[in-house]
């Protein structure tokens, strides 16, 4: 899509495990960073709530004043060029397996 990514932040019940937000930054090729608060659609309505009410003027300046980071995980580089590289080679042979199964009609 052409968006330039900036910051990949984790929230919720798999961001607590530190195997999958490991995987996370390896497979996305960035640091991923876990939020402070574990509830994020609840926190994230009370901001908008905040906001609704006046205690913020937007809800850029909610998020500035009120999220906070409370871990970061890199990116591990040789994983994360071995994901990339089984990923071509996923993609490369895709389109022949998916041919082979629509013929075996599966």
């Amino acid at each position: 899509m052409g968006v330039p990514v900036e910051t990949v932040r984790l929230g919720g019940g798999g961001a607590r495990s530190s195997l999958w937000r490991q995987i996370q930054a390896d497979v996305y090729g960035h640091a991923v960073e876990i939020l402070a608060a574990e509830e994020g659609a609840a926190y994230g309505a009370a901001i908008l709530a905040g906001v609704g009410a006046g205690v913020w003027p937007s809800v850029d300046e909610a998020c500035a004043r009120s999220v906070t980071v409370a871990a970061r995980v890199e990116t591990d580089p040789l994983a994360a060029a071995l994901l990339e590289n089984r990923y071509a080679a996923y993609r490369a042979i895709y389109p022949v397996l998916r041919k082979i199964a629509e013929k075996a009609n599966w």
